[in-house]
């Protein structure tokens, strides 16, 4: 690593017990290691998240932009839901 910059960390006594463990098991070579690894993978999940959200906006926009639904509240939406049901499994037997 070119540049290191030291930080300061607060651990519950779990989570350090947990870093000590994977240093003395050998698994890493410190407690840095473990927690570069662990913000590595954060930044992974965060990105993931991030790009599910901005899907499911998208995904939220077309609908929106597709105009007004068909049905026209929620039981509405129950009952077809239940037709549909009962329609696969008529098909099925």
């Amino acid at each position: 690593m070119a540049h290191v910059e030291k930080l300061s960390i607060a651990l519950t006594p779990e989570m350090a017990a947990v870093v000590r463990q994977c240093v003395e098991s050998g698994e890493y070579a410190s407690s840095s290691e473990v927690i570069r690894e662990a913000l590595r993978d954060w930044k992974l999940k965060r990105a993931l998240q991030q790009n599910e959200l901005a899907e499911l906006r998208s995904l939220w926009r077309t609908g929106l932009e597709s105009g007004p639904g068909r049905l026209a509240d929620i039981n509405a939406i129950k009952a077809e839901a239940r037709q549909r049901l009962l329609s696969q499994d008529a098909d099925q037997h």
